[in-house]
């Protein structure tokens, strides 16, 4: 049997509520000088809601990226009673946070296929134009 449209909604209703206030935590509340200036980018909810996957996009280096993931995983349980505070909720789902990469891949990827097409047209050779003259 298909879910039912009102718990997939309540649980997107739910993700979103936790990517806003996990994102305003990471934009000054949390002191941890481990975090880089990141930001939520998805929040991925468990069928069941026992546990949520948070990814975060970091602006740095790998260092940063590690850093930053070691200071929320430590703030973790900071961050689910300020989200059980300011919800009003009995249960918050545990959190696991994971580095979003996909803002890096898709600027490596557009990198290769910009080159790849800029030795495609060193390959051709310029078709003539109709109507031009050609050189003997």
């Amino acid at each position: 049997m298909p879910e039912q449209r009102a718990r997939t909604y309540h649980r997107n209703r739910v993700a979103n509520t936790f990517s806003e206030e996990i994102g305003a935590m990471l934009e000054g509340e949390l002191s941890d000088p481990r975090i880089a200036p990141s930001y939520v980018t998805e929040v991925v909810l468990a069928p069941g809601g026992k546990s949520a996957r948070i990814f975060v996009a970091v602006h740095g280096n790998e260092e940063e990226e590690a850093s930053t993931l070691e200071g929320l995983t430590t703030a973790r349980a900071y961050i689910r009673s300020q989200l059980r505070d300011r919800m009003g909720v009995r249960h918050v789902p545990e959190l696991t946070f994971a580095i979003d990469r996909s803002e890096k891949m898709t600027g490596r990827m557009d990198e290769l296929l910009a080159r790849t097409r800029k030795r495609e047209q060193k390959r051709t050779p310029a078709e003539p134009i109709p109507g031009a003259p050609c050189k003997p």
